[in-house]
């Protein structure tokens, strides 16, 4: 093992705004406490929730880094006490509550998880935060089954392209939404059965005649705003919609008497502020369940572009386009 430095280059956010305040700085390399393993960063992730907490409306929760970054991989350069679940050297991918955008980074030895050898390093930090979520929204609270259908919205994002991914190996039939051609080819290219331009046709009813006048079983939305109300029109009778975020908007109207009518469950979640040992029972079920996909190569991030640590402000601009397809990672 090499030694480990006493500085590291991050980036921080220098004040709230736009890509252009995430400015290197140097830190103090961290120490890992009880049950928390130090990871030398290779790869970091970049994330929706990253942006808003550069902009400022989305804080680190109490006890975690101020830095941006919630997903990595790398190697493991030290261990805390009672941290047995990796050893020095291992190679692994975690989610983490924040400090991703670092050379080296604190995350707790259960939520580590090690790397398949079907994944580059680069494309283990593109997966843990989709993996969790999708596995945590889709499936335990979304209760998706083999046979059911899926409706995706925002079908060509990081969490998007894995929803399609697992929704398929899992034996459901997939619907996604995107805003042009290219996303709904990369979407069907990736095994999804329909892909709906938001732009050109109205999802309530084009999904109608692909799921025989009944609508989706489950239906995952990123965008809450007006599109709750048409996501309860669209469902189907006992379905499920899974609220992850609200990039359009978190004030909604809605006429509930038809989730009355359809015995509709609306649930939603944040992954970040989740106890530790929540994310621990997730990442021990996503082992069991899903990495043996990943292991066979079934299951992989969807890779849209590669940034130096240094050039993060340009990660965050290809993210605010909102042309990517697939995950953003910072490489170091």
């Amino acid at each position: 093992m090499e030694k480990i430095p006493s500085q590291m280059t991050v980036i921080g956010i220098s004040k709230p705004g736009g890509p252009e305040v995430l400015l290197p700085e140097t830190r103090a390399v961290p120490v890992p406490g009880p049950n928390e393993i130090l990871i030398k960063v290779m790869a970091a992730g970049v994330n929706r929730p990253d942006v808003a907490q550069r902009a400022g409306v989305y804080p680190p929760p109490p006890g975690a880094s101020d830095l941006p970054g919630l997903e990595i991989a790398g190697e493991v350069v030290a261990l805390g006490e009672g941290a047995r679940k990796h050893k020095l050297g291992d190679k692994v991918m975690s989610l983490v509550a924040g400090g991703g955008y670092a050379q080296y980074c604190i995350a707790q030895d259960a939520q580590a998880m090690a790397v398949p050898a079907s994944l580059s390093v680069l494309e283990a930090g593109a997966t843990p935060e989709t993996l969790m979520t999708v596995w945590h929204n889709v499936f335990e609270r979304g209760q998706l089954k083999a046979g059911e259908t899926i409706l995706i919205h925002g079908g060509s994002s990081g969490i998007g392209t894995m929803a399609i991914q697992l929704a398929k190996a899992f034996g459901a039939k997939v619907i996604v939404t995107v805003g042009s051609k290219d996303k709904a080819d990369a979407c069907l290219k990736l095994g999804a059965d329909h892909a709906i331009n938001y732009k050109t046709d109205d999802f309530v009813t084009a999904v109608k005649p692909m799921t025989e006048g009944k609508g989706p079983n489950v239906i995952l939305d990123m965008v809450g705003g007006d599109y709750v109300e048409r996501n309860y029109e669209a469902a189907a009778a006992d379905g499920r919609i899974v609220q992850i975020a609200t990039l359009g908007g978190a004030k909604i109207t809605a006429n509930i008497a038809r989730l009355m009518v359809k015995r509709l469950h609306h649930t939603g979640s944040t992954l970040r502020p989740r106890s530790n040992a929540d994310k621990a029972a997730m990442v021990a079920a996503i082992e069991a369940k899903v990495m043996p996909l990943l292991r066979e190569g079934r299951i992989k991030p969807l890779m849209d572009s590669t940034f130096p640590l240094e050039k993060a402000a340009d990660a965050h601009r290809r993210m605010e386009t909102s042309e990517h397809i697939g995950k953003i990672v910072l490489a170091l």
